[in-house]
């Protein structure tokens, strides 16, 4: 048994040869056959003395002794003249016959299973049902350094005690004190969690053990406990490291909640080894466990415990000032152009994280080299941001004249309301070239970071997304489907306005949601209330929409000419940028027509 596999062949050709022999001693004992003719004959001539029957098949014996076989097509025929005959006849119930392949196929099976399963129990098999893997191997030392890290200044502050921890432990230990055994990192995704971690690891110069959460879960019970053991054995042995676990919420979900099959659940079986290896660390072991979560909110309060986790670090996205250092970093691998100022692109990329930050100066680096350039210029990351925001651009969809010229008066409509109001967000781009599933899109950049939102910058947004919709009415007197996703925004707007930040007149400051806790925004659970509160809840919601879709149509009604223009211009060059827009609200040509328009207006309401 020192090679299975060579077991394994030898034993599956002796098989083959077995059933080979057994196929040819079963050819040599069948008996002679002669057709159904010469056996009616014979039977005539009173030369059949015995028959046996089997399904359509007969075995004779004539009054010589010989035996031979035949086959009739329909025994029912020939049962009277047997009996006539008094000829000794048997019966059988037929049989499959026997074929080389079924066993041989059914061996091949049995003999492939056997093989796998002495497979995965070799060690280092790496197989399912392989709990006492091979070693783990830390990851070769990393080069990655807190000054490959930009934009969470205070994540980075908090982290410096844990590399000198890994450093030199007793200089906190030596007052008495004990070092942090976790370090918990949470915050949406590509807020550079990982990159993070490993820079922990490349500051202290210690083994970094790398492991995500999913590669403890297994559908085999006990598997998953076995290789958090293991992993914690081999890194006692190189201590001081650092572990890693990524996406810690695949194993570390509450206990008891939905899913869960109690003490028989792997996932659950796991999380308990996981939190017994965690309080077995010893005096001298530096061992400190780094965890990476979006989902802290669904992760097991025994783990967050002080203990276990005892550092937990939000990383949050990053502010102006964070994301142009991160924009640096990236640029320092790249060739820029002179006339890129990433000042700029940090300002008018609100929101953006560590990773969309990556990923714009990586597309901005195809979109140069697409056009065959040397380096990187800034129309490469506008149009890259762009892209990104409001998807590639479609060019070579069908469109009618009356489909565009509906578009350009949507986003028009946006756009104006967007510029009149003083607390919305400034308009960065209007373009009617489909984007995406949008056969428009109108861009909006908020000036500095928002934290926090009023009331009228909330109701400015709804104005806004219903600009579009009313200038539809206003003009053409129609709808389109092109305001459904304004539609459901301004309505989540104004639902959260009421349910979930108080701002209702009627409802006061109350709250009637569970805001989500997650990093994720995966909604809000509503809290119980009576019917009637549901029916105040309604009105107030509609009262908010129809309040700002009144108020959007008293303000394009009174700029009735700048929609016009706007519209005229957009359908003549497709995209224009916020520039462009301010040059045809301050137009002293426009503000002229404008004004005809609403006397001519005025004029035929009084005739009516």
């Amino acid at each position: 048994m020192k090679n299975p596999f060579r077991t394994f062949l030898i034993t599956i050709v002796i098989l083959i040869v077995v059933l080979i022999g057994l196929n040819f001693w079963n050819a040599e004992k069948k008996l002679p056959q002669v057709d159904y003719s010469s056996f009616i004959a014979q039977l005539a001539d009173d030369e059949i003395t015995k028959v046996s029957i089997t399904g359509g098949t007969i075995e004779a014996t004539d009054k010589f002794g010989r035996e031979f076989t035949t086959y009739a097509p329909n025994i029912s025929t020939i049962l009277e003249r047997l009996e006539n005959k008094n000829i000794t006849i048997s019966t059988r119930s037929p049989q499959p016959p026997v074929s080389l392949f079924s066993p041989l196929l059914f061996i091949l099976f049995m003999g492939g299973w056997m093989f796998f399963m002495m497979r995965q129990q070799k060690p280092g098999g790496g197989g399912l049902f392989n709990k006492n893997k091979s070693p783990i191997t830390p990851e070769k030392k990393t080069d990655v350094t807190f000054d490959d890290v930009a934009g969470i200044p205070e994540a980075k502050e908090e982290l410096v005690e844990t590399v000198e921890c890994l450093k030199d432990s007793s200089k906190f230990t030596k007052l008495g004190g004990h070092i942090p055994k976790g370090v918990l990192l949470q915050g949406p995704p590509g807020t550079g969690k990982t990159l993070l971690a490993k820079a922990i690891a490349g500051e202290a110069g210690v083994p970094f053990y790398s492991m995500s959460g999913s590669d403890f879960v297994e559908m085999f019970v006990g598997v998953g406990a076995s290789r958090v053991r293991n992993l914690f054995e081999q890194a006692k042995k190189n201590a001081p490291c650092i572990i890693f676990i990524d996406e810690i919420d695949a194993v570390g979900r509450s206990r008891g909640g939905a899913g869960a099959q109690g003490g028989q659940d792997e996932r659950e079986q796991t999380l308990n080894a996981l939190l017994v290896e965690m309080d077995g660390f010893k005096s001298g072991e530096t061992v400190i466990i780094v965890a990476a979560t979006n989902r802290p909110d669904v992760l097991d309060p025994a783990l967050l415990r002080p203990g276990r986790f005892d550092r937990q670090v939000n990383i949050l996205p990053p502010d102006v000032k964070g994301r142009e250092k991160i924009l640096k970093v990236y640029a320092q691998k790249l060739k820029m152009g002179e006339d890129v100022n990433l000042k700029s692109v940090a300002k008018n990329t609100p929101g953006f994280t560590g990773a969309e930050l990556a990923n714009l100066m990586n597309e901005s680096a195809l979109m140069a080299a697409r056009k065959n350039k040397l380096c990187i210029e800034l129309p490469d990351i506008e149009e890259s941001k762009d892209k990104i925001l409001m998807g590639a651009e479609r060019k070579g969809m069908v469109i009618s004249d009356q489909e565009k010229k509906v578009t350009a008066y949507h986003e028009a409509g946006h756009a104006i309301i967007a510029e009149v109001l003083p607390d919305a967000d400034p308009v960065h781009k209007i373009t009617i070239i489909p984007r995406g599933r949008a056969m428009g899109v109108t861009m909006q950049v908020p000036l500095d970071d928002r934290h926090s939102y009023s009331r009228e910058y909330l109701r400015a947004r709804v104005m806004t997304l219903l600009g579009g919709r009313t200038a539809e009415e206003i003009i053409f007197n129609q709808f389109t489907t092109g305001a459904s996703n304004d539609l459901q925004v301004a309505t989540e707007i104004a639902t959260r306005m009421v349910c979930e930040w108080g701002m209702s007149d009627l409802l006061g400051p109350r709250a009637y949601v569970k805001s989500d806790q997650s990093f994720l925004g995966t909604g809000a659970a509503r809290l119980s209330y009576s019917g009637e509160t549901a029916q105040a809840i309604d009105m107030e919601i509609n009262k908010i929409i129809e309040d700002c879709y009144q108020e959007t149509m008293i303000l394009l009604e009174g700029k009735i000419g700048y929609l016009h223009k706007l519209s005229e211009v957009l359908l003549e060059n497709e995209t224009i940028d916020a520039e462009e827009v301010n040059i045809i609200l301050k137009c002293k040509e426009v503000s002229k027509l404008n004004q005809e328009m609403l006397q001519k207006k005025r004029t035929e309401t009084q005739m009516m």
